[in-house]
């Protein structure tokens, strides 16, 4: 058996995208920067990655750039878009709860010289509009927040804090971390109303390293690699086109089926639930509003334990972010959850590819587990 529900951390390549990056490696493999016929072809390639993925956006290609991963995107866009609206002010608004991709960038912000205000989220998860009304100052530059929390699926109202900035006039560059979200909670980035939107290739079941950041036309960023003129001169560095290639098709995929595939996954991931608290007392279920993850809680058991036994039956599952090694959750203890439900919280993630019959195999070991574990 096995059953994989980790796909917060990362997800199967679908065929379409294996095939077109296989294809791209062994037949149309030219450089898109080269002038012949195969550096035309590839130029065509990557054109059409990039009008596919703005598609998913609703931006226009120009206002995309490619990345070797989310990470990239994410340290870009605070990094360099607190310089350019440095000349305003010093000023940074975050949270407590966000990916390590942002919260080592802001602690590098601080290094800099910028001051960093970090907010807690409310007992759902997300960040409530109104703690960032309240943290803005004249010299706020910059705010940064998740969509949906890779941890607790928790989703922030992004459009409404875009909404608060301009209704309370602030200047201030709005970034949104978007890897969790994207093809899975419905938004444009003129819905969002961001300035800047992080996303990843292999959160959407394209491979991994390759992600991209949407930059609002007329927002000018300092290249964070610099080299040759790649990317309109915005990120040097030879096209990883297998990756890029396989991002565009992973994303029209993925857009076509988006619909159908979130209401797949949120009706699977509600019947869970009802069955978890069902069969065990006592159990706590976390943060939600995305349909794709899961966080539950048995306090008194240890995450890590339960893992075990759940691997053991062929099941993955993971106990936090997966970019994170040892320690609490610090996603969790923001929210101020008690220590024993932080130590026995697991994490699920659902695909398009998730069937009933997977979960309906967890529920069963988890209840397993539990009753056997607490007799050990």
């Amino acid at each position: 058996m096995d059953i994989y529900l980790d796909n917060a951390a990362t997800t199967r390549v679908c065929p379409e995208a294996a095939d077109i990056a296989y294809k791209v490696m062994t037949e149309q493999y030219g450089n898109p920067s080269s002038t012949h016929a195969r550096g035309r072809e590839a130029k065509k390639l990557l054109d059409s990655a990039r009008r596919e993925v703005s598609l998913c956006l609703g931006c226009q290609p120009k206002e995309l750039v490619f990345t070797s991963c989310g990470s990239e995107a994410d340290n870009w866009a605070l990094l360099s878009g607190a310089y350019a609206a440095s000349a305003k002010g010093g000023h940074v608004i975050s949270s407590m709860a966000e990916h390590d991709a942002v919260r080592k960038a802001l602690d590098e912000l601080e290094r800099r010289g910028y001051e960093v205000t970090r907010l807690a989220p409310d007992e759902s998860g997300a960040i409530p509009v109104q703690a960032v009304v309240d943290a803005l100052r004249p010299d706020t530059v910059l705010v940064s927040l998740m969509l949906v929390n890779n941890e607790t699926g928790a989703v922030t109202d992004i459009a409404g804090v875009a909404r608060a900035l301009k209704k309370v006039g602030s200047k201030a560059l709005l970034h949104c971390d978007a890897v969790q979200g994207f093809l899975k909670v419905p938004f444009t980035v003129k819905s969002l109303g961001a300035d800047m939107v992080a996303i990843s290739g292999h959160k959407i079941h394209a491979p991994k390293g390759i992600g991209a950041l949407y930059v609002r036309s007329g927002l000018h960023l300092r290249p964070l690699i610099v080299g040759g003129s790649q990317e309109d001169g915005r990120r040097a560095g030879t096209e990883a086109m297998p990756n890029i290639c396989a991002f565009g098709e992973a994303a029209r995929v993925g857009r076509a089926l988006m619909a159908e595939s979130t209401q797949r996954m949120a009706a699977l991931r509600e019947g869970a639930i009802e069955r978890l608290r069902a069969e065990n007392p006592g159990l706590v279920v976390i943060g939600g509003g995305a349909p794709h993850i899961l966080c539950v809680s048995l306090p008194g058991y240890r995450s890590e334990v339960l893992m075990n036994f759940l691997e053991a039956r062929g099941i993955s599952v993971s106990k936090s972010s997966a970019c994170k090694k040892g320690g609490r959750s610090h996603v969790l203890e923001a929210m101020g959850l008690p220590a024993p439900v932080i130590d026995g919280a697991l994490r699920l993630g659902l695909s398009r590819f998730t069937t009933q019959d997977e979960l309906d195999e967890f529920c069963l070991c988890l209840r397993e587990a539990r009753e056997s574990l607490a007799h050990a």
